[in-house]
C-alpha cells in the first residue's frame, strides 16, 4: 500500500478539530465549512465526514462545549453557594457570558434564522445540556432527592431557560451598558419569582 492510500487520521484527534471549529464560529458562525474545518485543523474532508457526517453536526459539538464552557466560567467568576439568590447570581453571570461571547455575535450575522429558532426550540441538544446543568444547580434547593423529588423543582429547570433565552441571545445589547443591566436585572427577578418557595431553604 503506497503513503498516498493509507487511510487519514488527524494525529491530534477530536479536541484538535472541535477547538478549530470553535475558533472559525468566533468570526463565521454557520458559515464555517467543512473545507474550511480541515484546512485549519490540519486534517482532510474525508476523515470529517467519516466522524461527524456535516458541518452542521461539527458547529452543534462546537456550541456544545462553549455552553460548557460559559457554565465553568461563571462557576468561577460567579459560583453558586446552593442559595435561590446565589443560584440566581450564577444564571445571570451564565447569561451575561453568552451574550457577549463572539459566536453568538457571529450567528446572529450568519444567519437570521439561527436565533429565532434557538428562542423557540423546545427540545434538542443544546435545550437539554443546558437543562441538565440547570438542574444540577438547583439541586441543593431540596436536599431529599433534589429536582427529581420535587414535582414542583423538576419543572424549573425548562421555565428558567425559557427566561433566560431573550437575555442570552440578544447580542444587539452588548455596548449598551443600560440595556445589558436590564436584560440582566428582568431575568434576576423573574427568576428570583420562579425559585422563590426555595427560598425559605436557604
Amino acid at each position: 500500500m503506497s503513503p498516498a492510500s493509507w487511510p487519514y487520521r488527524n494525529p491530534l484527534g477530536t479536541g484538535n478539530v472541535i477547538g478549530t471549529v470553535r475558533t472559525l464560529m468566533r468570526t463565521d458562525g454557520l458559515n464555517v465549512s467543512v473545507t474550511a474545518i480541515a484546512r485549519a485543523s490540519g486534517t482532510s474532508r474525508n476523515y470529517l465526514y467519516e466522524n461527524w457526517k456535516t458541518a452542521s453536526r461539527l458547529h452543534l459539538r462546537a456550541l456544545q462545549v462553549e455552553l460548557a464552557h460559559a457554565f465553568d466560567e461563571a462557576d468561577r467568576t460567579e459560583p453558586s453557594d446552593g442559595t435561590v439568590e446565589g443560584i440566581v447570581r450564577h444564571l445571570t453571570q451564565v447569561v451575561r457570558i453568552v451574550r457577549r461571547h463572539p459566536t453568538t455575535a457571529a450567528i446572529a450575522r450568519t444567519s437570521h434564522t439561527a436565533l429565532p429558532q434557538a428562542h423557540a426550540a423546545t427540545d434538542g441538544p443544546l435545550v437539554q445540556m443546558v437543562t441538565r446543568h440547570v438542574s444540577d444547580l438547583l439541586h441543593p434547593l431540596a436536599p431529599h432527592g433534589g429536582v427529581w423529588g420535587d414535582t414542583a423543582l423538576f419543572s424549573r429547570p425548562w421555565k428558567i431557560l425559557w427566561i433566560a433565552r431573550p437575555a442570552a441571545l440578544c447580542p444587539e445589547a452588548v455596548g449598551d451598558q443600560e440595556r445589558e443591566d436590564a436584560l440582566d436585572g428582568a431575568f434576576a427577578a423573574l427568576s428570583r419569582d420562579l425559585l422563590a418557595p426555595w427560598a425559605g431553604t436557604d
